[in-house]
């Protein structure tokens, strides 16, 4: 089934002998579930998802071929024939489904968070607590063998192919690099020899596996790290693997080491596809480009334009497991769009926990997120159109409840429409614009400006109370002075700052404010362009790695940014791209200050001590970003219909990850 809506992105591929039926793969993703055997029926039934929404090929999370290639301890390797049984469970339901999946191999190297990890040299990362032991010849050997071993037991464990993890710092990618590879043996040094590796890798893969068998090698084509690889080793490479046999070369950016955005929401979409594009027309061997592509259109586009063959989605399916059935039938609105967070994905990663996301709480979750049929329909009232009223009212809607949906404001998505508002979130838009699409296709009872009285929600069966928060209002002298503006106020349009800024709080809506400030035209989203030369990126790949000198926009304001801690402002920004907002406040010249005390605020500015000092910040306004208090007006905690959801529950760390779970399961279970 095509749609001519994307008639490059629905088009079949062949590869070897086999067909994939669309130019969709499903880039790999670690979820934790690969790392013990008693999760692989879960993680079967999250591959079955996907494959049943028409994705054409996926690729599992990274499976180490020992354990010195363990990403962190025990996690998944396959060494042993033991272990196959576990991954037929995957590959049986997707092909059960008419998908076909790939097994990505990965070493993890260096980058290993465990003592036994081992490197092309014992250089230690920046990123692990755990210097490596150097590879001697021998043991360089043992590793092409167990990368070949594992290579034969996932062709026993019934998959298409595997994809060889050769990019983003992994052990492959660190005897190609310069950076990490400074070996005087035949394995380091010159061009030939760093390579020699990964070639070896794919010419024993491809021997002991036959030619029927796809082989994905994952290209590092642009390291985002000083001292990488050229463009044009990245040409020979791709030339010598194509020879070497891979079936498919798959598009890898950046190292994990790297300082340079390149997966998170600030990224322009498809702001890497121009790097496959140069490859591209060097090999003939089907291209696939990656990173910050989550919308039908866009991926057509990339097809079309010629830039590669097939265009990789790994989070977009988290969002939305049907992603490729919806946009081949039309309904781009029913799609649950990917906004880039990383916040239940990557950093539940990164925290030893199962991955989810935040627009999907299910995903990942698939056997214990199960909306069950109700068995008497209930008249249920949802007070507040946040994202915790939003997600409970739909699902309850979806289950067959008769739903009205109050919402005191003159528009749905509460805090989700200020985080909008912010420069390099604009994405998160997509998300209010779905759910008002399924308010109206549950036939979903909506009344703005409303804020229901007592009689009113007693006339109803249950009653879910998803009132939110308000800022909270510090008790500094002053504190209604005209200079003082809350972050609600200015975020929403309803106030103006001036050109010196005193910013109160330095935690996610802290830094958040401080980055819309920063900027001359926030309304503006960044061109790809634009962002390469805010981070310093070689478009051109002609420096090693990448890299050229940034071009530092200084703020469009004079900003402080206070808080009471000593501790680092943004300690507790999301593990994964907390310091990406430090990074780029400290370009623009945002200044920060902790240790702060408040002593008032008067036509002179923000009286404030630092270490029992004295000083005067002489600023037009001062924004108050000092956390949120819950909205429980509402609630009627003696009440057992009553059921207290998201920032109205708990203000503390405001976060709709947790709202959008909170709504969800509550939805499931009236």
């Amino acid at each position: 089934m095509t749609t001519t809506n994307y008639p490059n992105l629905f088009e079949p591929l062949r590869v070897g002998n086999k067909t994939i039926k669309n130019r969709v793969l499903m880039g790999s993703m670690h979820t934790g579930l690969e790392d013990r055997a008693k999760n692989y029926p879960k993680l079967a039934e999250y591959f079955r998802q996907r494959a049943a929404g028409q994705t054409g090929i996926m690729v599992t999370g990274g499976i180490a071929p020992n354990v010195s290639g363990w990403v962190g301890p025990f996690s998944g390797f396959l060494k042993y024939g033991f272990q196959v049984k576990r991954h037929k469970l995957v590959t049986a339901a997707v092909h059960q489904e008419g998908s076909l999946i790939c097994m990505q191999i990965l070493h993890s190297g260096r980058y290993g968070y465990h003592p036994f990890n081992v490197s092309a040299t014992d250089k230690q990362s920046p990123i692990t607590p755990f210097k490596p032991k150097k590879l001697t010849d021998k043991k360089i050997r043992k590793q092409i063998h167990d990368f070949v071993n594992c290579a034969r037991l996932s062709q026993k464990a019934n998959y298409d192919g595997i994809e060889i993890m050769g990019s983003e710092g992994y052990l492959i990618n660190q005897f190609i690099s310069p950076r990490t590879n400074d070996r005087d043996d035949q394995w380091g040094g010159s061009y030939e020899n760093r390579t020699r590796f990964a070639l070896e890798i794919v010419k024993q893969t491809r021997k002991a596996v036959g030619e029927d068998f796809i082989i994905i090698f994952r290209l590092s084509m642009l390291e985002l790290v000083n001292n990488g690889s050229s463009i044009d080793e990245v040409i020979r490479l791709a030339k010598d693997l194509e020879k070497a046999g891979v079936s498919i070369i798959n598009t890898g950016i950046g190292w994990h080491e790297a300082r340079v955005p390149t997966i998170a929401t600030m990224v322009p979409r498809a702001g890497f596809a121009w790097v496959t594009e140069l490859i591209k027309k060097e090999v003939s061997v089907p291209l696939v480009t990656t990173n910050r592509i989550n919308h039908p259109q866009v991926a057509e586009d990339i097809i079309a334009s010629g830039k590669a063959d097939m265009v990789s989605m790994a989070r977009p399916f988290l969002a939305d497991p049907d992603l490729v059935k919806k946009s081949q039938a039309g309904q781009e609105q029913d799609i649950n769009i990917c906004i880039g967070c990383n916040q239940a994905c990557l950093d539940h990663v990164f925290q030893n926990k199962r991955a989810s996301c935040l627009v999907n709480p299910a995903a990942c979750h698939e056997t214990e997120f199960v909306k069950q049929p109700i068995s008497k329909m209930k008249n249920i009232a949802v007070v507040g159109a946040g994202m915790a009223g939003l997600s409970c009212s739909t699902t309850l809607a979806e289950r067959g409840h008769q739903v009205t949906l109050f919402e005191a404001a003159n528009k749905i998505g509460g805090q989700f429409n200020l985080a909008a508002a912010i420069p390099g979130k604009e994405e998160f838009v997509h998300t209010i614009n779905y759910f008002t699409h399924l308010l109206n296709k549950h036939d979903i009872n909506l009344k703005l400006n409303h804020k229901p009285s007592e009689s009113e929600l007693s006339q109803f069966d249950e009653v879910v109370i998803a009132t939110g928060v308000t800022p909270r209002v510090p008790g500094i002298e002053g504190i209604d002075h005209e200079k003082v503006i809350l972050y609600h106020d200015l975020l929403s349009g309803r106030k103006q700052a001036g050109k010196k800024i005193a910013v109160i709080g330095a935690g996610g809506i802290g830094f958040d404010v401080s980055e819309y400030l920063s900027v001359e035209n926030p309304d503006e989203a960044q061109s790809i362009a634009d962002f390469c030369a805010e981070w310093g990126i070689d478009q051109r790949i002609e420096s090693p790695g990448g890299l050229i000198k940034a071009h530092d926009e200084k703020s469009a304001r004079e900003i402080y940014m206070l808080q009471r801690k000593t501790t680092k402002p943004g300690k507790g920004l999301g593990k994964t791209t907390g310091w990406i907002h430090r990074l780029s406040l400290k370009k623009k010249g945002v200044k920060t200050i902790t240790g702060v005390s408040y002593d008032k605020i008067d036509d002179a500015g923000l009286h404030i001590r630092v270490k029992e000092k004295p000083q005067v910040l002489d600023v037009d306004h001062v924004i108050i970003c000092a956390g949120q208090i819950s909205n429980k007006e509402l609630h009627r905690e003696e009440a057992e219909n009553y059921h207290i959801i998201g920032g109205a529950d708990l203000a503390a760390e405001l976060d709709a990850k947790r709202a959008i779970k909170q709504g969800t399961l509550l939805g499931q279970k009236l």
